[in-house]
């Protein structure tokens, strides 16, 4: 595994929207936010198996408990354990444990330039950083909101998400595999 990596892999998360689209139509009724447009299912052909390894690691996690302080699956996770969970299992690459640590790596991006795949962080706590999703696309992010809840998709464009939003951090490149 590399640790810390400079690294870079092609749109992946975009692709997590790909694996929302084969849901049960039940699902899509009962969430209308997890379904897809069919713009992003068209930009999904070709994407690498790295980029497929996330998406199914991705939505293997919807429905997972929050956990303070949790990494773990079966006890569950927070925000940054997801994403470290994630990560890990799909493409073999440890990011640091806090978000403000993966606020640390990769390309700083605006929330006008997000792509698939970048990690996106809010203030949820009085303090930068210190909340972090994967952004998904079409405005909607893969993240472990709070006590109470479950891992989900969320919509950037939300009052409550927009006041908080910190940034992006890009640790994906258009095209590329893992390096």
């Amino acid at each position: 595994m590399t640790r810390y990596p400079n690294f870079t892999l092609t749109l992946a998360s975009l692709a997590l929207s790909l694996a929302l689209a084969f849901s049960s139509a039940a699902d899509a009724a009962e969430n209308p936010s997890q379904t897809v447009t069919q713009s992003a299912l068209q930009s999904i052909e070709g994407y690498s198996s790295a980029v497929q390894n996330l998406v199914n690691e991705g939505m293997d996690y919807l429905g997972i408990r929050y956990r303070f302080g949790g990494n773990s699956p079966e006890t569950g996770l927070d925000c940054s354990g997801l994403v470290q969970n994630v990560f890990r299992n799909a493409l073999g690459l440890d990011l640091p444990r806090a978000a403000r640590d993966m606020a640390r790596l990769g390309e700083k991006v605006g929330m006008q330039d997000l792509k698939p795949g970048d990690l996106v962080f809010f203030n949820t706590m009085r303090r930068a950083f210190s909340h972090v999703g994967i952004y998904l696309g079409d405005g909607r992010f893969l993240h472990a909101p709070h006590r109470g809840a479950e891992v989900r998709i969320e919509e950037m464009d939300k009052t409550y998400w927009l006041k908080r939003f910190n940034g992006g951090r890009r640790l994906l490149q258009d095209g590329a595999g893992t390096e």
